[in-house]
């Protein structure tokens, strides 16, 4: 049974989450909260490990939940079935939309509607994207719950680190350098570190 939840969450996030990678994290947090399948926490961490793996974002999560959500209910050959049942829920959507649009996009592709309806999306998956960005940010930079004296407390050190990398990529001569480069280094440190 656990195996066809993950099908079917997954189909809907692939169906819903119009704009890439980020704008499935709208969607995951939902699937986290009712599901408990992960927490805010483990998804920060998802994004931070699928963000500098290669792949897809979106393919890369629905993978590791997969997996990890299979392996809980089957052992080791369940995480396996978990991993591509939650990945072909994801993609299986898009497929289909994209088979059954091909046929007529060419022939409507003159259409004021059907531009109407991609200028309507642009925006839509913007704000995905952007809500997404906002949220991971923010869990990563502060802190927000604990005791009544810290319910708001900063993360100095991956504020820091994030300022510090933001620079370097900008205004050093380290800006030639290639953005795998800051993204190990900041994983580097923050392994050290422990932030």
């Amino acid at each position: 049974m656990i195996f066809l939840q993950l099908f079917f969450e997954f189909a809907r996030v692939g169906l819903f989450a119009v704009g890439g990678g980020l704008a499935t994290i709208p969607f995951l947090q939902d699937m986290g909260a009712r599901t408990g399948w992960f927490t805010n926490a483990d998804l920060t961490t998802m994004i931070a490990v699928s963000e500098s793996t290669p792949g897809p974002m979106g393919v890369n999560m629905a993978t590791y939940v997969g997996f990890q959500t299979g392996s809980l209910a089957g052992g080791p050959l369940g995480g396996a079935a978990g991993a591509v049942l939650a990945t072909l829920g994801l993609i299986t959507p898009s497929i289909i939309i994209i088979i059954v649009i091909a046929g007529f996009l060419q022939k409507f592709r003159q259409s004021k509607t059907v531009d109407g309806v991609f200028r309507g999306l642009r925006p839509a998956s913007t704000a995905l994207i952007a809500a997404a960005g906002l949220s991971v940010a923010l869990s990563v930079l502060v802190t927000v719950g604990g005791t009544a004296e810290h319910v708001f407390a900063v993360r100095w050190p991956a504020v820091i680190l994030c300022a510090a990398v933001f620079v370097c990529m900008r205004y050093t001569p380290l800006k030639k350098l290639h953005p795998v480069a800051f993204i190990a280094a900041a994983a580097v440190i923050g392994a050290i570190f422990r932030f």
